[in-house]
């Protein structure tokens, strides 16, 4: 799970005890800091690395928009705020969002998940371009793009391109654990399918150049939705 370091920093008491009490309820928050006013913050954030603030924008000396247009590559923030007006501004600077006090926990939680949200894709992995598979005693080098369809037999399977086929000894759920492509579409207990690689669909057989894949009844439905998704022409 993504671990995601916040700090709160906000000059009322309570308001700085409710946001600790929405922090210590969410499993993938981790409170680092807790600070009364943004000059406090601002040494903070030179000791230690932070990916996320609950910033107040009201305090003395600087307020959290004025600190944080003074930061050099700054973390997410979150403005929690009772003043409605900064709100255009806060956007501005490319806050997460801006939460009005009172804050509900329902309002937190939805926006700390937007968050979440935003640390996990750029965390993920890139996809890979291509696999390698164990055929005739040497690894052979795949170009996912190749792949034409993916067939399962028992304990083998048979991987399609348009000039060769390919068998190595493993199982369908272990080639798919190494193609994260959303285009490889399962059509049946024993087949996938490359849809970029789709001439045509017939009754229960896809087309694939000079191959057919069959479609199972109990999936039908949901292969046809991925594969025509925002696609179909209609009358």
């Amino acid at each position: 799970m993504i671990r995601i370091k916040c700090v709160i920093t906000d000059d009322e008491p309570m308001a700085r005890k409710g946001i600790k009490g929405y922090v210590e309820k969410v499993d993938f928050l981790e409170l680092v800091g807790v600070c009364e006013d943004a000059v406090s913050l601002n040494s903070l954030l030179r000791e230690q690395p932070v990916d996320l603030l609950f910033l107040d924008i009201e305090m003395p000396y600087i307020n959290g928009l004025e600190l944080l247009q003074s930061i050099n590559n700054p973390p997410k923030v979150i403005f929690t705020t009772a003043y409605e007006q900064y709100a255009i501004k806060g956007f501005e600077l490319e806050a997460v969002d801006y939460l009005l006090k009172p804050i509900s926990f329902e309002r937190f939680l939805k926006s700390v998940n937007r968050v979440y949200d935003l640390f996990r894709q750029t965390s993920a992995p890139a996809a890979s371009d291509h696999l390698f598979i164990k055929t005739d005693d040497k690894l052979v080098k795949i170009s996912i793009n190749d792949i034409v369809y993916i067939e399962a037999m028992e304990n083998y399977i048979n991987i399609y391109t348009a000039q060769t086929r390919y068998i190595t000894h493993t199982t369908l759920k272990s080639v798919l654990e190494c193609i994260t492509d959303p285009g490889f579409i399962q059509t049946h207990k024993s087949f996938v399918i490359n849809a970029a690689k789709i001439t045509s669909i017939e009754g229960n057989l896809i087309e694939l150049g000079k191959h057919q894949v069959p479609v199972s009844r109990s999936m039908k439905d949901a292969v046809l939705e991925k594969i025509l998704k925002n696609k179909l022409l209609k009358k």
